[in-house]
């Protein structure tokens, strides 16, 4: 039963870091420290898509799924969970490519805005 527990605390973690990568930036917005955080974070989310990769997040709950007597699943955390409410048809390379670049722009949209504040503040 720990198993289990860890599998679901691995998918909450996973869940968590999937949110700070799209939306991390607008915390930056208020609390710029979090950049340092956000911005590595960003990084590896949008190349994880677009490279179509599979997290290690992944892996570590699969593993723990196993260990409690659950079958793990095939693919990505993103296959697995998102994709049956935003692409109920199947995730394609395609998709995978459009949330990444949907991720890359939401953020490269909020730290423009920073930079540009930034700028203007040092006037």
């Amino acid at each position: 039963m720990p198993y289990v527990l860890l599998a679901e605390v691995t998918l909450l973690v996973h869940a968590l870091f999937v949110l700070f990568v799209v939306l991390g930036g607008v915390a930056v917005l208020r609390w710029r420290w979090l950049a340092r955080l956000h911005l590595p974070a960003a990084v590896w989310g949008v190349l994880i898509e677009l490279g179509g990769w599979v997290c290690p997040l992944t892996y570590v709950e699969n593993h723990f799924r196993r260990l409690g007597g659950e079958s793990g699943y095939r693919g990505t955390f993103i296959e697995q969970y998102l994709e049956p409410v935003l692409y109920p048809l199947g995730l394609t390379q395609r998709s995978q490519i459009i949330f990444g670049l949907t991720a890359f722009l939401i953020n490269f949209v909020i730290y423009v805005q920073l930079w540009r504040r930034n700028k203007t503040v040092g006037k």
